[in-house]
This record gives C-alpha cells, structure tokens and sequence, in this order.
C-alpha cells in the first residue's frame, strides 16, 4: 500500500463569525477530504459534518480499499451524504437548501481516486509543476468555459458563489470522479474556495515547491489567505505520496 503523510486545518477567518468547513485526515485508512458548508451558518455546518461523518464511517467499515473498490466507496460516501442531508431537510424545513461543496480523496496502491462536486479544488504538485485536478461547478466557472470573462474576473465576480452543484441539493447528484497513478514525492492540495478565491495559483505553486514541512505548508496557505483579505472559511488538506 502506498504510503502518504497528511496535514490539515481549518480556519474561520477574518470576516465570518462561524466556521462551515470541516476537513479530515486519516493516513492509517488512505484518505482525507475537505467539506464546505452552504445554506446559512447552523445548516451549512451541518452539511459538512454530515458528509465528513458519512464518509468517515464508509471507509472505517471498508474490508476492502483496492483499485477495484475505491470509485464504489466514494460513490457511497457521496451518495449516503446526500440522502442524509436531503432527509434532514424534510424533517427541518428551516434547513432547506442547505448542502455542501465536497473534495474526497483515496489512495490505492500506486495510485487515487477522487470525488469532487463544488468549487472546492484539489491540484497536484509533481516535478515543479502544479495541476488542477478539479473543474469548479460554479456559474462563474461556465462564463470563463464559455470565454465571457476571464480567469481573474472570476475571483472578484459579484455571482462567483453561485454554485451550480453540491451534495445534499438534488435527489440524484452527478459526481466527478478522477482517476489517476501516484508517483513519490507527488503532493495533492484540498482546499475550500476561502483559500482559491484569495490566493492565486502562482502563489500556490511557491508554497508547495518550500523547502518547509507539511504543517508548515498548511499554515503557510491559511495566513495568505488572511493576509489577502479571509473573507471566507479557509480550510487546507495537504496529502504527499512517501
């Protein structure tokens, strides 16, 4: 089995007083994940917490967490998050519209698996060179696809939180699955759009090419983005295949 150190925290930042991210790190079981809530503070946090909790249950009960099983226990984790959220809200009406934007990666032998809905990120660092992995589901994501405005204009966009998919808003989600081979050394990035919208991705790059330790990596992302402005959450999981 592939063998990964992980960090990670969370941060409320500078300008909300509630904090609707959550993340996980959990190296002895291979996997880790980044939640952000959406629909007001008590129900966004919620969301989050009830994604984290269904994945971290989906992969503790794993008997198995090979090539073969992994897109299936994502697919679950995701699936399970959703129905759960969607059932709360019919027996809490004042949560509707509550979900979560969601990041999930696992890692096989050799290789990972992940499952994103949102516009959370995940990118990979190998060799100098940084990739984003994830495409934002967002309404400000399809106007650049689209070549309406670009890249930047996006960052500061009066709809850039319009998000067009989440867990826990339809019946039937459509999830991104990718697939991919680990190479030693390489590096993954989850982060909530509290770091994305406030640190640009050359700054990124710089960060994870520091000769500096995982933590310090971490805390490296979360005062930039403070720095910058921490008008949201900041959450930031850093994943280096050994």
């Amino acid at each position: 089995m592939t063998k990964i150190a992980l960090s990670g925290r969370t941060d409320v930042g500078l300008k909300r007083s509630n904090n609707e991210d959550i993340f996980i790190v959990r190296p002895e079981l291979n996997f880790c994940l980044v939640a952000d809530g959406m629909g007001g503070a008590a129900a966004g946090e919620l969301a989050s917490r009830f994604f984290a909790e269904t994945a971290l249950g989906i992969f503790s009960k794993a008997k198995k967490n090979g090539e073969t099983e992994l897109p299936g226990l994502v697919q679950k984790a995701f699936t399970l998050a959703n129905k759960r959220i969607l059932s709360h809200v019919k027996t809490d009406r004042s949560h509707e519209g509550m979900g979560c934007t969601a990041e999930l990666l696992a890692f096989f032998s050799g290789g990972f698996v992940l499952g994103h809905m949102g516009d959370s990120r995940t990118y990979r660092f190998r060799n100098g060179k940084l990739k984003q992995l994830t495409h934002d589901h967002s309404l400000v994501q399809n106007m650049v696809d689209q070549g309406l405005i670009s890249s930047e204009e996006a960052r500061t966009h009066s709809h850039r939180n319009v998000i067009l998919r989440a867990v826990g808003i339809e019946k039937n989600i459509s999830l991104d699955l990718v697939k991919g081979k680990t190479l030693p050394g390489d590096l993954f990035l989850l982060c909530s759009d509290g770091l994305t919208d406030m640190v640009d991705d050359t700054l990124i790059r710089e960060v994870l090419s520091s000769d500096i330790s995982l933590p310090q990596k971490v805390e490296g992302f979360i005062d930039l983005a403070k720095l910058a402005g921490g008008f949201d959450n900041i959450t930031v999981v850093l994943s280096q295949v050994m």
